[in-house]
């Protein structure tokens, strides 16, 4: 497969992860109550709900100024995505679990990035929890960032040739 090839291949997954994370927080913000609505998809498990996000992962900074807030967490998540995209464009020389991973990590920071300059806040719909145990609620675009996470270990631990054995 030629570089540009891959590279299109890398950058179309991350365009699929942000128009699903789009289409999923609409589809919650269409459909569900905000703060309130809930719908269970797994008895004491999963469910989707709607509720906004002003902070980053787990709510940090959320009580911080909006005016200090918002202007420091799109200038994190652009510089992030800057610099997963300059990777992403220079190390496309062969399908790679790194390259894999960095094609999740650009498309839900897009994702997230696009609610915060759009909204100021960013929209989860994802809730987990087990009886009264609850994980914070979280959206596609997170999930892809931590998929990508893991893909990177995976990469570090086994090395890239088991992505692709060219």
């Amino acid at each position: 497969m030629s570089r540009a090839t891959l590279r299109c291949l890398y950058y179309l997954l991350a365009a699929v992860v942000i128009v699903l994370d789009r289409l999923t927080k609409l589809f919650a913000a269409r459909n569900i109550e905000l703060n309130f609505g809930r719908v269970q998809v797994i008895p004491n498990f999963f469910s989707i709900t709607n509720v906004e996000n002003t902070g980053a992962a787990f709510s940090l900074f959320a009580d911080w100024p909006q005016r200090v807030r918002v202007p420091m967490l799109v200038g994190f998540s652009t510089l992030a995505m800057l610099v997963v995209g300059y990777l992403l464009w220079k190390s496309a020389a062969r399908f790679t679990w790194t390259g894999l991973a960095m094609a999740f990590i650009l498309g839900g920071a897009i994702g997230n990035l696009y609610d915060r300059i759009r909204y100021g806040r960013v929209t989860d719909f994802l809730h987990i929890y087990v009886g009264s145990h609850s994980w914070p609620d979280f959206n596609l675009a997170d999930s892809a960032i931590v998929c990508g996470a893991i893909l990177l270990c995976i990469g570090l631990i086994f090395g890239d040739k088991t992505a692709s054995q060219n």
